[in-house]
């Protein structure tokens, strides 16, 4: 319950400051890919894919919208099972899945057919929210298994 209470946090500061901040050159991090990601390394690969394609479905479901239902759900429920299991421990993991989610939403919605998807809309687009996301990948996951072992404490 915790879990999707954070989620929606992170997807309303996502949407309300995150993506009106005139950050350059043009991107932003994405906070609730963080979330996921952190919530997953948490909670194992099950719950961080469930997590995960709820994220994907509530970013889904989010006005504006202008991708097909289930890209998103799909793209986050692979990166939460990854993140929940870990491959080459917490840092290769974070930085894994940081890159891995847009391009795999880009090439998700290139094999559907969006017009959006275009080799200078990822070229210039993905290594910006990459950098951003890096860069705030600490602070975010940090808190989130912070906040995971306080409660158990």
């Amino acid at each position: 319950m915790i879990a999707i209470l954070v989620v929606v946090v992170a997807l309303l500061v996502q949407v309300t400051v995150v993506n009106r901040f005139p950050l350059p050159p043009g991107g932003g991090p994405d906070l609730v890919l963080l979330v996921v990601i952190g919530l997953a390394l948490a909670r194992g690969p099950v719950t961080g894919a469930v997590i995960g394609f709820c994220a994907g479905i509530l970013i889904d479901v989010m006005p504006p919208t202008a991708h097909v239902l289930g890209q998103y759900a799909f793209v986050y429920a692979l990166v939460g099972y990854v993140a929940g299991r870990r491959p080459g421990g917490t840092l290769v993991t974070v930085m894994l899945c940081v890159l891995a989610a847009p391009l795999l939403a880009a090439a998700v919605g290139w094999l559907i057919g969006d017009p959006r998807v275009t080799a200078a809309s990822v070229t210039s687009v993905v290594p910006v929210t990459v950098l951003y996301s890096l860069l705030l990948a600490p602070l975010v996951i940090r808190l989130i298994i912070a906040g995971r072992s306080e409660r158990y404490a």
